[in-house]
């Protein structure tokens, strides 16, 4: 958790994340899904809840590492509103949701599965 406190403190780049934004959802949003929390199978099951709800997931994975308390929803290009439109559909938690631009990703919004995989919508 201390990871993912110092990462919404240090990636907004003074930018502003709230969801009143003035920013509307892409019509696709292309997303990623890493599994931080070291449960096997689950991103899969994020994957297809994700395509079956319309998001263009172009890539699943292992994140960094394996011990991620919550669920994040990162915010790649600049456009929250495709951050929490993902966040919504899966039930992430508003200040779950970051920001960490990015130029050498080419996708909109990261997402990396935390310990509390199992409230979220995908599982229910």
């Amino acid at each position: 958790m201390v990871y993912s406190l110092y990462v919404k403190l240090t990636n907004t780049n003074g930018a502003d994340i709230s969801p009143a934004g003035s920013q509307s959802p892409s019509e696709i949003i292309q997303v990623e899904v890493l599994n931080g929390c070291g449960v096997s199978g689950v991103a899969d099951r994020f994957t297809d809840f994700l395509r079956a709800n319309n998001f263009d997931v172009v890539n699943d994975g292992n994140y960094i590492r394996f011990d991620m308390d919550e669920t994040l929803v990162i915010d790649r290009i600049g456009n929250t509103a495709n951050a929490y439109k993902v966040a919504n559909a899966l039930g992430v938690k508003n200040e779950n949701v970051i920001q960490q631009l990015n130029n050498d990703y080419f996708l909109d919004v990261s997402i990396v599965i935390g310990k509390d995989y199992f409230t979220l919508q995908p599982l229910k």
